[in-house]
Formats: structure tokens, sequence, C-alpha cells
């Protein structure tokens, strides 16, 4: 089990809603579900009741949650380093076209006959 479908798992069972859940989270929707569902399937059993109105937890669910909450609590906490300093890469000029002169065909093009 990934430390982040179970820290996502968590936020849906105190909020008991996935919407509410993936924005306390500052994840996608989709990203919510797609950890509840890789969960469910290596369990393998069902942890919400979705189709009812108010979610519901079933059984498995409850069975996990503390689990779940402990090995949160046991996972190093790693320090939020910042991104190294730095600017865009910028792309290499190279040799390129030829200049263009006044009044003479471009180089790179035939000429049009009218």
């Amino acid at each position: 089990m990934k430390l982040t479908d179970l820290r996502r798992f968590v936020a849906v069972a105190e909020t008991l809603h996935f919407p509410r859940a993936a924005e306390s989270l500052g994840v996608g929707l989709p990203a919510v579900y797609s950890a509840v569902d890789r969960l469910e399937e290596e369990i393998g059993h069902p942890l919400f009741e979705r189709n009812v109105t108010p979610t519901r937890m079933t059984a498995a669910g409850e069975a996990l949650l503390p689990e779940a909450r402990a090995r949160i609590a046991a996972a190093p906490t790693t320090p939020s380093t910042p991104a190294p300093a730095g600017g865009k890469a910028k792309a290499s000029k190279g040799k390129g076209r030829a200049p263009i002169v006044k009044g003479q065909p471009k180089p790179y093009k035939k000429r049009q006959g009218r």
C-alpha cells in the first residue's frame, strides 16, 4: 500500500465526502477516486458505499482506518527542500537561417513565379 493512497483514504474517511477530501488534500478528484480504487483492489473488498447519498464506510473500511492512521504516523517525514535555483533552459540558437537581405530571394524558399 502506498502512503499517498492511505493519506487519501483517511481524508475521505474523515470527511465522508470525496470532493471535500480532494479539496483538503489539494489534489484532483480523479486522483482520490483512483487511490481508493487501488486500495479496494489490493484489499479485495469495497471500503466505501458510494451509491448512497451520504457516503458510508464499509466494515473493511472501518477495519483499515486505524491501520492506515498508524502507518501514516509511523512514516518518516521528509523535510521539504526548495527546488534548486535556476532559470529556464534556453535552446541553443545555433547558426539558423541565413540573414534576409532586402531585394534578394530568401535562400530557404523557392522563388514564386508569376
